[in-house]
């Protein structure tokens, strides 16, 4: 039995005190390959490098149902101003572990033992899911390319994001 695909709405956050929109390209690769693999763009915007704004644009993205997922760029290194990943903590109900370590090996691949300095993190909050990724173009590349595409496209087989969706926030219902 072969499974209809099922497209997911997926916000960009691009997280940089320099950044604009018309030089945000790590939001275009990621915003052009959310569209490719056939989801919706729920949402986009562009946010310094502050911890408040960080999270309360992921929690306001987080109450809309529109949207599934929330993927952010930028902000992951280990500089003063990187404070990405203490936002997506703040708001998180679980961590997914295990996204940090499967970029970690991706990049490997790619820049060698430079990947031990991002700190790409993943997790769950209110029913939606939240990735950490760094500012890079092609970070934003292999997150989506090696991990992402697959995990949000129901089809995906073992498992998959997009098949455990409704019951993310069973947790937060109402018992009958």
């Amino acid at each position: 039995m072969s499974k209809d695909f099922i497209p997911i709405g997926i916000a960009v956050l691009t997280v940089s005190d320099t950044r604009t929109a018309a030089d945000d390209r790590s939001g275009d690769t990621l915003a052009a390959r959310i569209e490719a693999a056939g989801h919706r763009l729920a949402a986009r915007a562009i946010t310094t490098d502050d911890r408040d704004r960080i999270s309360a644009q992921l929690r306001d993205w987080i109450a809309d149902p529109k949207i599934d997922a929330i993927l952010t760029t930028g902000g992951t290194g280990l500089t003063g101003r990187d404070v990405t990943v203490e936002a997506h903590r703040d708001v998180y109900e679980k961590e997914i572990d295990a996204f940090g370590t499967i970029f970690t090996i991706v990049s490997m691949q790619k820049i060698g033992t430079s990947a031990v300095q991002s700190r790409a993190t993943a997790g769950v909050a209110g029913g939606t899911y939240l990735f950490a990724l760094p500012g890079s173009t092609g970070a934003c590349k292999d997150a989506w390319d090696e991990i992402l595409v697959h995990q949000f496209d129901y089809r995906h087989a073992p498992c998959n994001f997009v098949e455990i969706m409704p019951r993310l926030d069973e947790h937060l219902r109402r018992k009958k």
